[in-house]
């Protein structure tokens, strides 16, 4: 090939700018010596404290209450058995079950209920604040009137498994968790919906379903909204959850049905 026939970038340009608009994965980053380049460098500070602020970052209960406001279902308020933050990230099993007043609590407003919403801080209370609400919003809508909803409950402290002793105490098919994510150095903001049919202590992951990187960066909440319907009414349908229920909520025809 001569070289009157090969493309050649601007000067002062960066080649890979034309791909990083597709990802926020840290490509081509380049070097100064042995080291990374001053912007880079900064870029990936601030990403990790806005990664460690996530993580330590307090749950605003009355934030996600306010924005569920429109909502015509009861909010509950519980605390899983970790009694502070420090608690929480050196003991995952205390994230995973109530406190004594919380399953109290619970226990007043058990019925037989389809679902029980649950939208938890886990490692990331900021995505639950920026995204839960609305994603739930979002979900209900796509149901429709034929599910019966427990009182919806928010829950500090909390891990995965809370979720399973939340459903049983409020005697719910089927628990639909959304909780903040682990951050990433490109994801600070990243809420997970955790879907298990039949819960009560012990669940496994093998037992939910999980549709991950709710944000607008990622699986904006409209399409993650779209999904965890489609995974509701499908479990629903067929009494389980985890790795027995296949999500082929990619086929509109299905989505529909």
């Amino acid at each position: 090939m001569s070289n009157s026939t090969v493309k050649k970038t601007p000067t002062g340009l960066d080649p890979w700018n034309a791909l990083r608009v597709h990802t926020d994965a840290r490509i081509g980053l380049g070097r100064v010596g042995d080291g990374l380049p001053t912007e880079r460098l900064l870029e990936f500070q601030m990403a990790h404290a806005r990664a460690r602020d996530s993580v330590h970052m307090p749950f605003n209960a009355n934030s996600i209450r306010a924005k569920l406001g429109a909502l015509d279902y009861p909010i509950l308020d519980v605390h899983s058995a970790a009694p502070d933050r420090a608690t929480y990230l050196q003991r995952p099993d205390l994230g995973r079950l109530l406190d004594d007043a919380s399953f109290d609590s619970l226990a007043q407003h058990k019925q037989d209920y389809d679902v029980a919403f649950v939208l938890a801080d886990g490692l990331s209370a900021r995505a639950t604040q920026d995204h839960g609400a609305e994603t739930l919003s979002m979900i209900l809508d796509r149901l429709g009137d034929s599910w019966s909803v427990a009182p919806v409950t928010l829950a500090t402290q909390s891990r995965v498994g809370l979720g399973d002793e939340i459903g049983s105490a409020l005697g719910a098919k089927l628990t639909v968790m959304l909780i903040g994510e682990r951050p990433g150095l490109s994801s600070a903001d990243s809420l997970g919906a955790y879907l298990t049919w039949g819960p009560k202590r012990g669940r496994s992951n093998a037992d939910r379903n999980c549709v991950s990187n709710i944000r607008p960066a990622g699986l904006n909440p409209k399409k993650a909204a779209e999904k965890i319907a489609y995974l509701m009414i499908e479990a629903r349908k067929l009494g389980l959850s985890g790795v027995a229920l296949k999500d082929n909520s990619s086929n509109t025809l299905l989505i529909d049905g």
